[in-house]
């Protein structure tokens, strides 16, 4: 089914992550003997995501998605897993080997990423495998990288959420591919009804009269009789 989304779709190609290598081989090999043009495939390394383990488009807080403002940006960069000086699965570290460091060489023509320190000069880095060794040894904290990376992914997206916005096409391409959940259904309180008999509960037209007894439409309801009866009926001894 996956192979033919690329015809029934109408894409020159398709992009994915390595782990999509298979299918991508596949419709390479089926796609022409069926008639349909072959199309071009591009894959791309399978990083951590930010919660720890595989970024998966299902959980919203390992990734950063092109349309994720700064305030959600900010949000999920500082809820993401960092240990001090572990770069294995490490999600904030592979944003900045694969997405700031190669976005600034094509924009600047050589890669570079600023981190700013609350004492002392600013870190400048211009490869990855610096990064790593300072991170190792800690003179690159969590604390200094995750603002590090929320203002270079920031800066990034800025004019892409600018083009969207200005883009009524894309903003109904988006809604189409990405419809909002359903609005949860609002609860309505059932109030019960208790009946005229439950304490308390409002008698209408009726009246009590001095000795104790009631009148009225619903006094049968509520009638205890005189006192000496009720006592009687009661069967309590009188002293």
């Amino acid at each position: 089914m996956q192979c033919l989304d690329e015809q029934y779709l109408g894409v020159d190609c398709q992009f994915g992550g390595v782990d999509q290598r298979k299918i991508f081989a596949l419709s390479k090999e089926v796609l022409p003997k069926i008639g349909y043009r072959e199309r071009a495939h591009l894959m791309n390394t399978m990083v951590p995501g930010l919660t720890g383990g595989k970024m998966s488009s299902s959980e919203p807080d390992s990734k950063i998605d092109l349309l994720d403002g700064p305030e959600i940006i900010k949000k999920k960069i500082k809820k993401a897993v960092a240990a001090p000086k572990v770069v294995e699965d490490n999600g904030i570290l592979s944003f900045v080997e694969h997405v700031l460091l190669p976005a600034s060489a094509l924009k600047n023509g050589e890669p570079k990423f600023v981190v700013e320190r609350r004492e002392g000069e600013p870190l400048v880095y211009d490869s990855i495998e610096k990064i790593h060794a300072d991170y190792r040894e800690d003179i690159l904290s969590p604390q200094n990288l995750k603002p590090a990376v929320t203002d270079a992914l920031t800066k990034l997206l800025a004019p892409i959420q600018s083009d969207f916005e200005s883009n009524e096409e894309w903003q109904k391409v988006e809604k189409l591919a990405y419809p909002p959940p359903p609005a949860p259904e609002k609860k309505v309180k059932v109030k019960k009804d208790k009946g005229s008999k439950f304490p308390g509960a409002a008698k209408k037209d009726v009246v009590a009269q001095p000795d104790g007894h009631v009148e009225g439409p619903g006094s049968a309801e509520v009638n205890v009789g005189k006192a000496e009866e009720a006592l009687k009926n009661l069967d309590v001894e009188q002293k």
